[in-house]
């Protein structure tokens, strides 16, 4: 029995360490089609997990630059600022959306088209560990959901 020990105190161990990242569930993930010579974009989602979680960054491979932004009203002025993160409370649903929290594709080097797919790569934080989630945003005409704000 001792020589298994070891192999039991191993298990153990990846159990515990896997405990640690929160089980991700991205759906409706979808960027909004931009106009020629437009260099901005939005890209939108819904985000749980079934631990206390963080969404720290997202990059793309297909655009340059990415960023997570929130939109809110101060003063009857609708203001747009970068953020650090996003809290991703246990088991509940976080929306980026029109409006709100959004991800910002910045620099594009050509126009986003109906039926394009975005590639984004999520970074999420839980329980000190860090994970990355593949996320394939499909890109809807504007006209197609998603509110009003049109970037």
């Amino acid at each position: 029995m001792k020589r298994y020990g070891w192999m039991i105190a191993a298990a153990a161990s990846l159990v515990a360490q896997a405990a640690w990242a929160a089980n991700i569930s991205v759906t409706d993930a979808w960027a909004r089609a931009t106009m020629p010579g437009q260099p901005v974009g939005g890209a939108y989602m819904q985000i749980q997990a079934d631990a206390d979680a963080r969404l720290l960054s997202v990059s793309s491979s297909v655009v340059p630059r990415v960023e997570v932004h929130e939109m809110n009203m101060d003063g009857g002025v609708m203001h747009m600022r970068e953020v650090k993160a996003i809290d991703l409370p246990k088991g509940k649903t976080v929306s980026l959306e029109p409006g709100g929290f959004h991800i910002m594709l910045m620099n594009l080097k050509k126009p986003i088209a109906a039926g394009d797919v975005i590639p984004l790569t999520l970074v999420v934080e839980s329980g000190g560990k860090r994970q990355t989630v593949e996320v394939k945003a499909i890109a809807r005409a504007m006209n197609m959901g998603g509110g009003a704000m049109q970037h």
